[in-house]
């Protein structure tokens, strides 16, 4: 029973380790176990350490993961091993480019940039759900951005339950099915042979130890970094809070959101994606909350009974009393019902109350849409970004933290560039540099076809780059029979 049972064992393990070599890449050209041809194995390293710490941290939730020391540090491993992930697909393009391999596998590069762009977004979306103020701050920007590329109808990124979902499930899945079709192109077709006759080469076999031992070093040295620069949690945002930082630029909030004069009522960059009534949702709906609880006088329905004369000098009145005021005033002695009717909703703020029914106007306490444009308008989030240097002009989308290294998007650098030194005050900001976006990506996944521009490469030798005496030992042994 024993010997069967063994044998049974070793067939599977047998089975498991014919499954390995099947799907292996064996031979290369002699450069083909250089460090730059080991990339692709790395990424997939980084995507499954990802996958791992990404499933512990769903498990135990945002709390566990932005404040318990253990939940911190797993929560450092991911951010490490996507920035690793970032910079070794950024070096894997940089190989595909210098040595011209889109050439003959323009469907593969194509693929390949669909990848790098899903990367991206997923990395993005990463910063979005991890649940502090600099997530709130990223998402607004983010949430402008897809407004100007006429996306925001469907990527809403302050909406944190519908980014959970793209980041844990929509995009890991497809850049899983992506990779395993880039892989088994790549296999079916081999690693790209020189498109020079003067650079020589061998078929040798692929060093698959060597590639381990790699990943090995990539895994230490995440954990690493992990360790030593942990991921930073800067406390959130909410109306509560901005209530007891700056009462007066709440109320003015409310009172705009009630005049239809706010950033969000007025918000038209390219497309409208927040079609509903700010006084609705910011003041009718908490007001009757309030009311149902303290059974007193409905100052709103007042106000709107008055005729429209009588309403603009009581606004008037009302921005300029809260504009002075950081104090309120519920009793119902006001001859102004403005002024009763805002101070009841920053009572109501003060108290947390009002962050409550907000978010559940929402229909989901996920969606944080209708809490994060408030404060938008309040103008207390700019305010908070701009003494945490996460401003636009202080690189801030870059950043994932207020500390001097850069844990965030960095490679959102070139966007930030575009944002404060091209665009800089265009009131059409969102919109055109949406569409830059969108014809970069374009250009990007279309390269390999755009004459002149596909050869450019060749003609600065960037293949040199990757192709030397250090990765190619025939060029090392004509080297020496030159010497000689």
């Amino acid at each position: 029973m024993a010997n069967a049972s063994g044998s049974g064992r070793s067939g599977i393990s047998a089975d498991i380790k014919e499954f390995v070599k099947s799907v292996y890449i064996i031979k290369a050209p002699s450069y083909g176990n250089s460090f730059f041809y080991s990339l692709g194995f790395l990424l997939l390293t980084c995507f499954a350490v990802l996958v791992v710490t990404g499933i512990i941290m769903v498990f135990f939730g945002p709390f566990w993961w932005d404040t318990n020391p253990a939940g911190v540090f797993i929560r450092s491993i991911h951010l490490w091993a996507a920035q690793a992930m970032t910079v070794i697909l950024v070096l894997h393009l940089l190989t595909i480019v210098s040595t011209s391999a889109y050439r003959k596998k323009k469907l593969i590069w194509m693929l390949g940039a669909v990848m790098f762009f899903l990367v991206l977004l997923q990395v993005a979306f990463g910063v979005v759900v991890r649940g502090d103020f600099v997530s709130q701050w990223n998402a607004l920007s983010a949430a402008d951005l897809w407004n100007g590329m006429y996306l925001g109808y469907w990527i809403n990124p302050i909406n944190w339950g519908a980014v959970y979902g793209w980041h844990i499930a929509i995009v890991p899945i497809v850049l899983l099915v992506l990779m395993g079709t880039h892989y088994l192109m790549v296999r079916s077709k081999g690693i790209s042979k020189p498109y020079r006759n003067d650079i020589p080469y061998r078929m040798v076999e692929i060093d698959h130890r060597k590639m381990y031992m790699r990943a090995i070093m990539l895994v230490a040295l995440i954990l690493a970094f992990a360790f030593l620069f942990r991921a930073q949690y800067v406390a959130p945002m909410t109306i509560q809070r901005a209530t007891v930082m700056n009462s007066s630029a709440v109320a003015v909030t409310l009172l705009n959101e009630f005049n239809y004069s706010s950033g969000t009522a007025t918000y038209m960059d390219s497309i409208d994606p927040y079609h509903y009534s700010t006084r609705q949702v910011y003041v009718t709906v908490p007001y009757d909350k309030y009311l149902q609880i303290t059974n007193g006088t409905n100052y709103e329905a007042q106000f709107l009974e008055e005729p429209r004369s009588v309403q603009t000098i009581q606004l008037a009145d009302a921005f300029s009393y809260f504009s002075a005021n950081s104090t309120y005033n519920t009793t119902a002695n006001a001859t102004n019902p403005l002024i009763p009717m805002v101070s009841s909703l920053l009572k109501m703020a003060r108290s947390g109350t009002y962050d409550s029914v907000i978010n559940g106007e929402a229909g989901s306490y996920l969606d944080t849409t209708y809490q994060l444009r408030f404060l938008s308008d309040t103008g207390e989030m700019y305010a908070l970004a701009a003494k945490d240097k996460l401003l636009p002009q202080d690189w801030g989308i870059v950043k994932g933290g207020t500390s001097w290294w850069p844990p965030g998007v960095w490679l959102g650098g070139a966007y930030n560039w575009l944002e404060v030194y091209v665009l800089g005050n265009d009131p059409n900001q969102d919109r055109d540099g949406g569409f830059i976006a969108e014809i970069a990506l374009i250009l990007f996944i279309a390269f390999p076809f755009i004459p002149y521009a596909n050869e450019l490469p060749d003609k600065l030798k960037m293949y040199k780059i990757v192709w030397n005496r250090f990765t190619i030992p025939e060029l090392r042994r004509k080297k020496k029979r030159n010497r000689r």
